[in-house]
């Protein structure tokens, strides 16, 4: 994979599986995060870079980023590969800033999931392409209600499926005359408040 990045251009960042020849590498990046989480009993990082070639399957040297972290009892290090040059990406804004960042990706094609994109097992690719376009379209709505409606509360950083199962799925009566349709919701509702709160700031 990464010999065919090279060869065609192409940028990477890769994670790269922790051994004992890589920690060996980091001792003394190690030493010091340990010597801060004991100064503060807070989690502490300490980063690194070299260059760095596997005995068999790597064609050449390339340049590897250290994570050297101490957690309370327990170093947790973690290492990467990458072709970005250092003046342009250091060793930590690499780390947090752009290959962390895949984390939150992640993060949210697994929101899309839990709201039904993995069902696809229609016959055509069109009707599962309407299915997609459902599940992105319900994963669209709940984020401006997320971002809109529930600003400056404690679900502002809730997950999609959270907000779909504990604010919005609301047992109801829905009584239905030949001029309106009721909807009365139960008064014993735990999160009335928060929902009467997303409902007016979408409405404002």
């Amino acid at each position: 994979m990464m010999r065919w990045c090279e060869e065609n251009g192409v940028d990477y960042v890769f994670g790269l599986a922790r051994n004992e020849r890589l920690r060996g590498l980091i001792d003394e990046e190690m030493a010091e995060a340990a010597r801060q989480q004991q100064q503060t009993q807070q989690p502490a990082r300490v980063f690194a870079e070299f260059s760095y070639q596997t005995h068999n399957s790597w064609s050449r040297a390339r340049r590897v980023v250290a994570k050297a972290e101490q957690l309370a009892g327990k170093e947790n290090p973690r290492y990467v590969v990458t072709s970005l040059p250092a003046e342009n990406w250091p060793a930590q804004r690499l780390y947090e800033e752009l290959y962390c960042q895949r984390g939150e990706m992640e993060n949210r094609i697994k929101e899309q999931l839990w709201l039904f994109a993995a069902r696809v097992s229609a016959e055509t690719l069109a009707a599962n392409q309407v299915r997609l376009y459902f599940s992105a379209l319900a994963y669209v709505l709940l984020h401006g209600l997320r971002r809109l409606g529930l600003q400056g509360t404690a679900w502002a950083r809730a997950q999609a499926p959270t907000i779909r199962l504990r604010l919005l799925k609301i047992a109801a009566r829905i009584r239905i005359t030949a001029r309106k349709v009721w909807v009365s919701l139960p008064s014993s509702y735990p999160l009335q408040r928060v929902f009467a709160h997303a409902w007016g700031q979408l409405r404002s």
